[in-house]
């Protein structure tokens, strides 16, 4: 649980976010050695334009070099973080509930209802439940990850920023691509798509899929009696997956102004869930080394997952001449599990003041989530000084979710009241948007916008059930509603210097609506909440293409204050509890770099910086304690709060940095080639990530940080007839760090990276 001195309530609660428009003309060159870099078209403001001109921090990432990233079996999502400056990706709960931040703000709640201030839009659709943002992305063209608050054009839940993925649309000539990998533990990849026309200039279509597979490899080594019946000692028992995706896409353009693009697509996976290994952390320090491939789990047969996700879209555009309109409708749904050993590893293997202590597994269950998403756009389409876009969107989201932790301890003889819990979640928004922009000169533009949003949001308990003792005990609340309207806005500039530097402005406004937490029932504790959160953010920047567009070099600084941020910590028991803190103020700096400064050299090298920190005096939160005993070294303040289960120990988190905030990242990636015929040439690439000091959790310790943490890659290979082809030698992880990315603070677990894995690719493609 959480203790604060005063409260605060505002209910403010905002709109679901619009999508994007329009296909880009241009997509994100990938790293290679060519003579110039070419041009970076985005649609950060819903109009394909020069990133270069843009007054707004994005960083873009082409289809090529995110597969380069995957090929080792990486998680098509969180293999993103760390190659944009400023974006950290990471999860405790597999493949299927990934958690984003940007310039450190982000949510580390793990419950299937959390809210997250970076939104994931794909194909103009946006993904708001935890699970549909884990949709994994394929045949992708471009990544524009968008820095800052974009309340406006977006919407609410946006404070930190956007992460849009464009995947490659049908065409009238025939297209395709295809890449496939084959690695360590028996690691499968293939990522690919064809299309063309059947109907020349009427109908098009695109068919696109993704496959991954691993073996399981690590081994669960528990000997003794199981706590729920289902663990037996087995080799290779878990860390493997199956990852099946399709889409299909069809284009129709039966007039020169109308174009209909309909689109759907189907997931089927089964995997692991996050591996946590149970007592790699000893008090004092924050170094691991206990085996990634070995663990003792004496329950939750042995950390399933599984997810089934079908969703569909209708983008319609009209060209009206002066004005274009558009309208998106999508419709996703879900179901699935999670499963895991919470504790992560045998009672008697941690013992607490010498008894063998802490049977915990837990598992949520998506039993059935519907999504609909209704956007109508008005723009114009013209290349005046004056260019705007209205538009509304309706979004309402339902699902039935079941929650299940069992928590025995020996010690005590008690376990957690309810073991079970089912939920019915609504939430429901309408928003009304508007942007404008006018080049004063030639040179000079500014641009406004704003958005209004009602937004309503439902938990209600259908279920409880003690199924040890077969009685309900819980007392608390059965339904929680709760409802806003609330503006969001952003003004810009740009100033083009000459036509290769331009400077830019902006200051934005955004919000995040309230929380509610249903899942604490299973612990018998009432429902928890957090009112609306609220961003004020400053930045500016330069963006330059020098040396005859050999070296295009961008950078922004940028400060914030989060008013009422959402924060989420755990209890003893390792329940999740959500308050708010009076603000949190942080300020920071990002660049990124592509050059090209010989012929066939490329490079790329991105870094930021970032401090951040909570204020907020009367705010303590609870802290790493087994049956009252503290396990960890706590640097902060603390104070001793009774409550329903003991005393229980809090710290004072004024001062702190965020969770999951890296004080600083570097990237960097280089490639060589060394032609060897008129159409072919051998090359070399690698690409690296170092991490600053990141705090895990809301208080400092002397454990649950990471520091330092660096990862590369390497690939050597050869590119036939012009790029069309190429075959290669690959290595993930080069140096198989085991990375310190997570922690279960009660059992002084740990969450690592992903395992080395080496292996060889071939891509191609036909156009």
């Amino acid at each position: 649980m959480m203790f604060k001195a005063v409260g605060k309530s505002s209910l403010l609660l905002g709109a679901a976010m619009g999508a994007f428009c329009c296909p880009i003309a241009v997509q994100a060159q990938e790293t290679s050695a060519g003579d110039d870099l070419g041009e970076i078209v985005v649609t950060a403001e819903r109009r394909s334009e020069n990133l270069q001109k843009v007054p707004v921090s994005v960083g873009v990432i082409g289809g090529g070099n995110l597969r380069d990233f995957q090929s080792g079996g990486d998680d098509t999502l969180l293999a993103l973080s760390g190659r944009v400056p400023s974006l950290y990706a990471e999860t405790t709960t597999g493949r299927i509930f990934p958690r984003f931040y940007i310039r450190g703000l982000g949510n580390i709640d793990f419950y299937l209802g959390a809210s997250q201030p970076v939104s994931i839009i794909q194909d103009d659709v946006v993904l708001e439940h935890v699970v549909l943002k884990s949709n994994p992305v394929f045949d992708v063209r471009q990544v524009e990850v968008l820095r800052g608050p974009q309340g406006s054009l977006f919407g609410r839940n946006t404070t930190a920023g956007i992460i849009k993925f464009d995947t490659i649309r049908p065409s009238q000539d025939l297209e395709g691509r295809a890449s496939a990998s084959y690695g360590s533990y028996n690691t499968v990849t293939f990522d690919g798509g064809i299309g063309g026309a059947i109907v020349p200039d009427k109908v098009a279509v695109r068919v696109s899929g993704l496959y991954q597979h691993r073996d399981d490899y690590v081994d669960n080594v528990f000997t003794g009696t199981s706590a729920d019946g289902t663990v037996t000692p087995k080799k290779n028992a878990m860390g493997g997956y199956d990852e099946r995706d399709i889409r299909l896409q069809v284009l129709l353009t039966p007039t020169e102004r109308l174009s209909i693009l309909a689109s759907g697509h189907a997931r089927d996976y089964d995997g692991t869930s996050t591996l946590f290994l149970r007592g790699a952390l000893k008090k004092g320090s924050n170094k691991t080394d206990v085996p990634r491939d070995e663990v003792a789990y004496d329950e939750a047969d042995n950390n399933p997952q599984a997810y089934n996700t079908y969703g569909g879209s209708l983008h319609i555009d009209y060209d009206f001449g002066p004005v274009t309109l558009t309208s998106i409708t999508a419709y996703e749904t879900t179901s699935g599990y999670s499963r895991g050993d919470t504790d992560g590893g045998a009672a008697a293997d941690f013992p607490v003041n010498g008894v063998p202590n802490g049977f915990g597994q837990s598992m949520g269950k998506v039993r059935d989530l519907d999504q609909w998403t209704q956007e109508v756009r008005l723009a114009s389409a013209n290349d005046g000084p004056f260019k705007w876009q209205v538009g509304g969107l309706y979004f309402d989201s339902r699902d039935t979710t079941d929650f299940y932790q069992r928590a025995y301890f020996l010690t005590t003889a008690a376990h957690n009241p309810n073991n079970w819990v089912r939920l019915h979640n609504v939430n429901t928004s309408w928003a009304l948007f508007g942007q404008a922009s006018y080049a004063i000169t030639p040179d000079f533009t500014l641009t406004g916008g704003v958005r209004v949003t009602e937004d309503k949001k439902e938990t209600r308990l259908l279920k409880t059930a003690d199924t040890a003792a077969g009685v309900v005990t819980y007392t608390g609340r059965t339904f929680v509603e709760l409802k806003d309207t609330k503006p969001s806005w952003d003004i810009s500039a740009l100033y083009q210097v000459n036509p290769d530097v331009s400077l830019y402005a902006r200051v934005a406004k955004g919000f995040r609506g309230p929380t509610i937490q249903g899942r604490s029932a299973v612990f018998n504790s009432d429902f928890t909440t957090a009112d609306s959160e609220t961003i004020l953010s400053w930045e500016a920047g330069v963006k330059t293409s020098l040396f005859n567009n050999t070296l295009r070099l961008n950078a922004s600084a940028f400060t914030y204050t989060v008013d009422d941020i959402q924060l989420n910590g755990n209890d003893a028991d390792g329940n999740g509890v959500l308050f708010n803190a009076n603000k949190a103020r942080a300020y920071g700096f990002e660049a990124e770099a592509d050059w090209r400064p010989v012929r066939n050299l490329a490079l790329t090298l991105g870094g930021s910086v970032l401090h951040t920190e909570i204020k907020d005096k009367r705010v303590y939160a609870q802290v790493c304690a087994l049956n009252g005993a503290v396990v960890c070294t706590v640097e902060d303040p603390t104070i001793t709060v009774p409550t329903a289960f003991g005393p229980a120990v809090f710290a004072q988190i004024d001062g702190n940095p965020l969770p999951n905030a890296p004080k600083y990242n570097l990237n960097f990636a280089g490639r060589y080639d060394l032609p060897v015929s008129d159409a072919g040439k051998l090359f070399l690439a690698t690409d690296w990530n170092i991490q600053g000091y990141t705090n895990f959790v809301l208080y400092k310790t002397k454990e649950f940080y990471s520091k330092g943490n660096f990862e590369g890659g390497l690939k050597l290979g050869y590119s036939g007839n012009d790029g069309v082809y190429e075959i290669a030698f690959f290595v993930r992880n080069i140096t198989n760090e085991k990375n310190l990315k997570g922690v279960i603070e009660n059992y002084m677990a740990a969450v690592y990276n992903e395992p080395r894995v080496f292996g060889i690719s071939l891509s191609g493609k036909l156009n």
